[in-house]
């Protein structure tokens, strides 16, 4: 149904045609993440916001950097297929997304809220799209508080580029979340993705709202500091600028936003702050391959 509707709509001109195939997808690879805010946040544009508006708005920003792999955070996992259609006709490239609803301490989805007309869009989730004909997707459960929601991270192997695409959203250093002092579950959590994010042959890429700030940022807790302090031993962070550990905020004033990639091979590194749908912004990078 919902690809019937983004046709129609192109039909009479109030979506942009199709772009053509990225020509430079085999020596680059250009990646998006960006909590979308869509679940549970009544203070943010797209709470309640339909399949096909929430994949046609996250769609938008993918096509500005001509996107081949997306991160998302505080998706909603009714929304994948609008998403998946929205970019296979706007791109003219094969799409598949893998996208993982959070459950509760208990077991239960953790749902979105419903959109406007009152109808279910599934649950909150953590979402990885990748363009190409063939990827393969895992989910890697993280260590989380027993008494708030569970997490993972989504990985996406894409054999021929040699790359693994790993995204994720971690614990909030909340009252109701990672509350103990010490940061101790995104310590864990940055751990092992570090761990699951390797691969064999593979090149890494590694991103998503991490909720913590970065090592010589001046700001946030000081736990959270030293957690993601080993990725910049393995990688390069987009945003940071020469061996500083920081970047641009992405969120209120803060950095909690990042993607990581091989040491050297970080060509572009954009925040795109004129973006008002989300309380986080999106950032993208483009990659050597």
């Amino acid at each position: 149904m919902w690809g019937h509707i983004l046709l129609l709509l192109a039909s009479v001109g109030m979506l942009p045609a199709p772009q053509q195939p990225h020509l430079a997808a085999r020596t680059t690879l250009s990646v998006m993440t960006w909590n979308v805010c869509a679940g549970t946040n009544s203070a943010c544009r797209l709470y309640r916001a339909g399949p096909v508006e929430l994949a046609e708005q996250i769609g938008r920003q993918a096509l500005t950097r001509r996107t081949d792999v997306i991160f998302l955070q505080e998706f909603c996992t009714g929304a994948a297929a609008a998403l998946e259609l929205w970019l296979e006709h706007h791109t003219g490239r094969p799409w598949s997304i893998a996208s993982w609803g959070l459950t509760t301490h208990d077991g239960k989805p953790y749902a979105c809220h419903p959109d406007l007309l009152g109808r279910p869009r599934g649950a909150q989730s953590v979402a990885v799209a990748v363009a190409g004909e063939r990827v393969a997707f895992e989910v890697h459960e993280l260590p989380a508080p027993p008494w708030y929601v569970r997490r993972a991270a989504v990985c996406a192997n894409l054999p021929a580029r040699r790359v693994r695409a790993c995204g994720t959203h971690l614990s909030a250093g909340t009252a109701y979340d990672d509350r103990q002092p010490g940061a101790p579950y995104r310590t864990k959590q940055l751990a092992r993705l570090l761990e699951i994010s390797a691969e064999p042959g593979y090149r890494s890429v590694v991103g998503g709202d991490l909720n913590v700030s970065p090592p010589d940022s001046g700001y946030g807790g000081a736990a959270g500091r030293r957690a993601v302090a080993p990725f910049y031993r393995g990688y390069e962070e987009c945003g940071q600028r020469g061996a500083r550990r920081t970047g641009g905020w992405t969120r209120q004033g803060k950095k909690l936003d990042y993607l990581f990639a091989p040491k050297g091979s970080v060509r572009r590194c954009h925040v795109d702050r004129g973006v008002t749908l989300s309380d986080h912004k999106p950032v993208h990078a483009e990659t050597t391959l």
